[in-house]
């Protein structure tokens, strides 16, 4: 009965937590602008193909219709093949949101192995582990992408694979300060009493209750995700023609920008609205998440 009353408050307890997390989220006016343009883009991105045909407004080529200007038919104009800007531009968002989100996920799940086991155990464990992330948090992330993307070769799997890891050592480091603010406090120390594994402490206790920065950080981070996608795309290490990409389409209008401006205006604004509403929404995460911000 007494576990049950103390089960009871302790998610009592949660949904009061979440929902004055929320409220404060909400009442950041720029973190929900970026919170709906996210939306608006998620929902046009995922919903493409009942609007689009993408071997007929994406792939094929119409020399006939190569740089129109923005019409009804074509609302962002027509690229140097004739093909749609509109649709090249919707399913390039699917390629960046994917890529970031997929990115980011496995990041956060090898970061949070990683700065979890090192903050727990500390000691020589902690010490190498580390010093291994330090050599890596030394080198830019985008230039460890380039290494590998060069060293693996150019296409989606080694992409994915190449920012994964170079991803990886910032939300070890993330998780590891937050793994030392709450690994001595009383409920953990209930725990191992109580002989719970040292697995489950991590897993069910300890980073649930560090997970406040590990989510601004990850937010934050796929925007920087994007960015680096849209980089290695632009200098051909990235996506490669035809598929569509911002990136890969700033590259590719560069060239013709001086009379056809809209072919590196168009992408460039695509890519400033998802990496700003990233942006946004990780600052009013970061303060709806603060403690110390409770008024």
């Amino acid at each position: 009965m007494s576990e049950h009353v103390i089960n009871l408050k302790s998610s009592v307890k949660k949904r009061s937590q979440l929902k004055a997390i929320f409220h404060k989220f909400k009442k950041n006016k720029l973190a929900m602008f970026g919170f709906v343009i996210l939306v608006i883009l998620i929902i046009i991105v995922s919903t493409a193909g009942l609007y689009l045909d993408y071997e007929a407004d994406v792939e094929t080529q119409d020399m006939k219709a190569m740089f129109l200007g923005p019409s009804w038919d074509h609302p962002f104009g027509t690229d140097q093949f004739g093909r749609d800007m509109f649709a090249r531009i919707i399913y390039g968002g699917r390629i960046s949101l994917f890529v970031g989100l997929f990115t980011i996920s496995i990041a956060l799940t090898l970061g949070s192995l990683i700065g979890a086991t090192a903050g727990y155990y500390g000691g020589k464990i902690d010490n190498i582990i580390m010093r291994i992330m330090d050599v890596f948090l030394a080198i830019p992330a985008t230039i460890i992408a380039i290494a590998i993307v060069a060293s693996l070769g150019t296409g989606l799997i080694n992409i994915l694979i190449a920012l994964s890891i170079s991803r990886t050592p910032q939300f070890a480091r993330v998780v590891r300060s937050a793994i030392l603010s709450v690994k001595e406090q009383d409920f953990i120390e209930a725990a191992r009493a109580c002989g719970t594994k040292d697995r489950r402490i991590i897993l069910r206790h300890i980073i649930p209750n560090a997970i406040g920065p590990i989510i601004v950080q990850a937010t934050l981070s796929m925007a920087t995700t994007i960015l680096v996608v849209a980089g290695l795309s632009f200098i051909g290490l990235g996506i490669q023609p035809p598929t569509p990409e911002w990136g890969t389409m700033l590259a590719d209008g560069k060239s013709q920008m001086r009379y056809y401006p809209y072919l590196v205006v168009v992408p460039g604004i695509a890519i400033v609205l998802a990496v700003l509403s990233l942006n946004l929404i990780g600052d009013g995460l970061r303060d709806a998440l603060d403690p110390r911000l409770k008024n």
